[in-house]
């Protein structure tokens, strides 16, 4: 039997920064991935963006005050153990829809809270864009995180210093007694499960209200938009050209909502939404270059899934971070450091015992 003090299952965003956190903490993990590699998961397609104003009514991010620098001081953190780049400081514009949106906007500018993220400036838009009647808006200390790399250069990491194993985790084989926990060949103070929409059948948090959200997008190549920000209207253009080995004028676009979805596969009628909302906002041609969906795991009061098992304490859970996960994840991962091995309570606006 290995011993080690934690068994993480499940290897995307989530699952690597706990475990790479706990392993800095000189824990030793094991981090248990499924055999299938699967391209369709979330933390493999995702666009990785942080931004600290969101929706129509322009609202900071929860948080955001706390999350924006431990999400900087992590993933910086992570580049220089990995030696790579996946830390990018982005502006944002969005398109001003209509008058109800403006004045929000100008609402929130005045708001002390809220100057760090608005620029006072008008932005400069490129005519590749269609104009606006009500105009632009920039938000400033918003990133870009290059999240698949982010996860491809972890597998690297764990399989080089034997922290990785592949495995379609078997409930059956997973014994449990007062303060350990038994797997195959394994030995661990706690298995803790970051499996993304798998975590919907785990048999150890069936009851937690998980909402599935299906999300199609597009790799599209751009010649000539040369766009080194993110631009958003109801749909988002991400540049991945600078990001990592991308080709030129390349752009992640996207992404759509499906709560009603029957498979995780992408679907025609998605792909011609993003279609046309791309045609509604840009003058230039476009080539669709690929189409791929993923399934997130979301929660109706959008705060994550973290803590343990009422029956089993000695199962955890570090999930639901949904479509905010770049942001999310590094101070959540931090915190459930903290809990695990200093034994500081948990936060309970995110603590799973609210849903008893």
């Amino acid at each position: 039997m290995a011993k080690k003090d934690f068994i993480i299952v499940g290897q995307g965003l989530a699952g690597s920064v706990l475990a790479y956190l706990l392993w800095k903490k000189g824990k030793k993990v094991v981090v248990i991935d499924r055999k299938t590699d699967d391209e369709w998961t979330s933390s493999r397609i995702a666009a990785g963006v942080i931004s600290p104003i969101t929706g129509w009514r322009f609202v900071k991010s929860w948080r955001i005050d706390e999350f924006l620098p431990a999400a900087r001081a992590v993933y910086r953190g992570i580049e220089t153990d990995l030696n790579i780049k996946i830390w990018h400081d982005r502006r944002l514009i969005r398109t001003i829809r209509n008058a109800e949106e403006q004045n929000n906007f100008q609402l929130r500018r005045a708001f002390v809270d809220y100057q760090p993220y608005i620029s006072e400036a008008a932005p400069s838009v490129s005519k590749a864009f269609q104009p606006s009647d009500f105009g632009f808006l920039e938000l400033t200390n918003a990133a870009q995180v290059n999240v698949p790399l982010l996860v491809e250069c972890f597998q690297k990491f764990f399989r080089k210093n034997n922290l990785f194993e592949t495995d379609d985790f078997d409930f059956h084989k997973l014994k449990l007694s007062d303060n350990t926990v038994f797997y195959k060949n394994h030995t661990a103070q706690k298995a803790i499960f970051a499996d993304g929409a798998a975590g919907a059948t785990n048999p150890f948090f069936s009851a937690l209200p998980f909402n599935l959200d299906k999300g199609d997008l597009l790799l599209v190549k751009i010649p000539n938009l040369n766009l080194t920000h993110i631009f958003k209207n109801k749909i988002s253009i991400v540049p991945l050209h600078d990001t990592s080995e991308a080709a030129a004028d390349m752009y992640w676009v996207g992404a759509t909502n499906d709560w009603n979805f029957t498979d995780a596969l992408p679907t025609d009628a998605n792909k011609q939404l993003i279609i046309n909302e791309l045609q509604a906002i840009l003058n230039i041609p476009f080539e669709i270059i690929a189409h791929q969906s993923a399934v997130r795991p979301t929660v109706k009061d959008r705060r994550p899934f973290i803590g343990f098992s009422e029956k089993s304490p000695q199962v955890g859970i570090f999930n639901g971070f949904g479509t905010k996960g770049a942001s999310l994840v590094p101070y959540w991962a931090r915190h459930f450091c903290d809990v695990l091995c200093d034994g500081i309570e948990l936060d309970s606006q995110v603590d799973i015992r609210r849903f008893r």
